[in-house]
C-alpha cells in the first residue's frame, strides 16, 4: 500500500505533538472528574472498589476499569447498563472496558451503543 507522502513542512511539530498530548491527558483527566462527581452514591462506591480511568483513542472516550476481585467485578458487570448512560452523556463515541482480576478471564470491551438500557436488560 503506497502511503501519500507529506514534505516536513506540512507534517505536525514535535512541539505540536507534545502539547496535543498533555491536553488528551488534561481532557481525560476532567472527564474522570466530572464523571464521578455526575454518579449517584452507589456509583461512586463501585468505582471506587476498582481501579478505573478514562483513554481517548482515535476519537473514542474509553471507561477502563479494572477489577482486583471478582466481587468487584461482578457487581461493576451488573451495573454496566448504568455506566453506559452515565457515559452518553460525555460522549456519542464510547466504549466500556471491564478487567477481571489477572489470571480470572478477558477483559470485556463494549461500545455504548450495543448495550441495552437497564429497563430492557434480561431478568436472570
Amino acid at each position: 500500500m503506497n502511503q501519500p507522502y507529506l514534505s516536513p513542512d506540512d507534517l505536525p511539530s514535535n512541539l505540536t505533538i507534545q502539547l496535543s498530548e498533555i491536553l488528551f491527558r488534561q481532557l481525560e483527566e476532567a472527564t474522570k472528574k466530572n464523571f464521578f462527581l455526575a454518579g449517584d452514591r452507589i456509583t461512586r462506591i463501585l468505582l471506587s472498589s476498582c481501579h478505573w480511568y478514562f483513554k481517548i483513542n482515535s476519537g473514542i472516550l474509553i471507561l477502563i476499569m479494572i477489577c482486583p476481585d471478582l466481587e468487584s467485578y461482578q457487581n461493576i458487570m451488573r451495573t454496566v447498563p448504568q455506566f453506559t448512560d452515565m457515559l452518553k452523556r460525555f460522549t456519542n463515541r464510547g466504549r466500556i472496558t471491564v478487567s477481571p482480576p489477572a489470571d480470572k478471564g478477558i477483559p470485556w470491551v463494549l461500545s455504548i451503543d450495543e448495550i441495552l438500557p437497564e429497563e430492557d436488560s434480561p431478568t436472570t
